[in-house]
């Protein structure tokens, strides 16, 4: 179930993040911020639905958990591609890109822990 959600979630991260580089350009990390962002979303809801609404199968969630966001979320990447942005003297985006990640991903989790709440 980890193996074939990592991979699913892999190949996912890179479709969509190349699809976004190419329409965004390559000078802001914009698929990285944005797979974060619904990575961090996809979380809160999965396992609100699998620890508070549903009674889950077992696999579910070594499969999209632990394999398919594990393999979707790229914080290594957002962490070097910050590194890079301040490295490269444009500490100001490399800032906006830590701060930005890190506040709107937690109100993505947030988001959707409440929309798959029961309330």
């Amino acid at each position: 179930m980890v193996l074939a959600g990592g991979a699913t979630g892999s190949l996912t991260r890179y479709v969509l993040g190349n699809a976004i580089m190419a329409r965004m350009g390559a000078r802001f990390p914009y698929g990285t911020v944005f797979i974060n962002i619904t990575g961090s979303f996809l979380i809160g809801f999965i396992l609100t639905l699998l620890t508070e609404r549903a009674n889950p199968n077992p696999n579910l969630r070594p499969l999209l958990v632990v394999g398919f966001l594990g393999g979707y979320t790229t914080f290594s990447s957002f962490e070097w591609e910050t590194l890079g942005l301040i490295r490269d003297g444009a500490w100001l985006l490399g800032l906006l890109n830590g701060i930005g990640s890190v506040i709107v991903g937690y109100a993505a989790v947030w988001l959707g822990a409440v929309a798959a709440s029961k309330r």
